[in-house]
């Protein structure tokens, strides 16, 4: 059986940096799907995962756990001055 690698992009040039980087080093016999952002479903399925940054892969239906726990975090942002005048 294939091993289905889910690649959820943004379409940037990081984003396809990634997916050239996991086609290099995929077994031929990985099943490598690119699921852009922009179309219909792709965010709920990346919100079922927990993304909540890109680029993000899925090993066969679980998110890869150097995919987890990253973006933004508006605490960390208000440590920064987000919300206090300059």
């Amino acid at each position: 059986m294939a091993r289905k690698i889910e690649i959820f992009s943004a379409g940037c040039s990081i984003c396809r940096e990634v997916e050239s980087e996991i086609r290099a080093v995929a077994d031929p016999s990985c099943d490598i799907v690119v699921l852009s952002m922009i179309e219909a479903g792709v965010a709920d399925r990346a919100r079922s995962l927990g993304i909540r940054s890109l680029p993000a892969v899925a090993v066969d239906g679980k998110l890869a756990g150097c995919c987890s726990e990253r973006g933004v975090d508006l605490e960390v942002l208000r440590q920064l001055g987000l919300g206090r005048p300059a």
